[in-house]
């Protein structure tokens, strides 16, 4: 069972590291902001705290009200928490990625930033160790409103971040448009490719983690 739970940390980590990688890229791509990355500049600017600091204390926030509504949290949802911002602020220290000034060249970086993010979203969810807290206020939002569309929800969520980063100064452009469209077929794209249907996993909440673990452990 150890050796189970290595593999699906290390297939979550390396989702997660793809998700940052893909952020960092539509940043750097200079030409609109998807919502969640707007607040967390916007809030950047004003504040002066690096991208990933705000991230993080923002994932932090929404995890406090996924609590309050009772969604299951795993240990992926903590690891999407922390470490993604985290992975951001490192990779821009190493300044690998340019910020970019031409539109035709934001385009491309752009869309493979996308593209990552939807590899990444396939391979940290996959595991089944719980979803990202923004994604876990989606689907909470959703049980509390059963009657309304999860399209309509998650648009109406990602509106509000976005024009909340927007108001702070976060770049709004064709980039946001993109962003806001173009994952969620790429995302359908990568599953098909994997074969996974996101609809059978049944995420494994961070308590009943540490009880299996303990478990083995006792037993070993």
């Amino acid at each position: 069972m150890a050796r189970e739970y290595a593999g699906r940390l290390l297939k979550t980590l390396f989702g997660l590291f793809l998700c940052a990688a893909g952020s960092l890229l539509g940043i750097q791509a200079n030409i609109g902001l998807a919502p969640w990355d707007a607040l967390s500049v916007g809030i950047s600017k004003v504040s002066g705290l690096s991208y990933g600091t705000v991230s993080v204390w923002t994932g932090v926030v929404i995890l406090a009200v996924d609590l309050l509504l009772r969604e299951k949290i795993g240990l992926g949802t903590l690891l999407n928490t922390v470490l993604v911002g985290i992975m951001v602020d490192i990779m821009q220290s190493f300044r690998l990625v340019p910020l970019l000034d031409n539109f035709w060249l934001g385009v491309p970086m752009l869309l493979a930033g996308q593209a990552l993010l939807a590899f990444g979203s396939y391979f940290y969810i996959s595991p089944g160790l719980g979803c990202g807290p923004r994604d876990s206020l989606m689907v909470a939002l959703g049980r509390r409103f059963p009657r309304t569309p999860i399209g309509l929800v998650r648009g109406l969520l990602e509106g509000t971040v976005l024009l909340a980063g927007w108001l702070l100064g976060a770049k709004v452009g064709l980039g946001t448009v993109v962003s806001v469209f173009g994952i969620s077929f790429l995302i359908q794209g990568v599953f098909r490719l994997f074969r996974f249907d996101v609809k059978q996993v049944r995420h494994e909440s961070l308590f009943a983690t540490f009880r299996r673990l303990e478990k083995r452990s006792t037993e070993a």
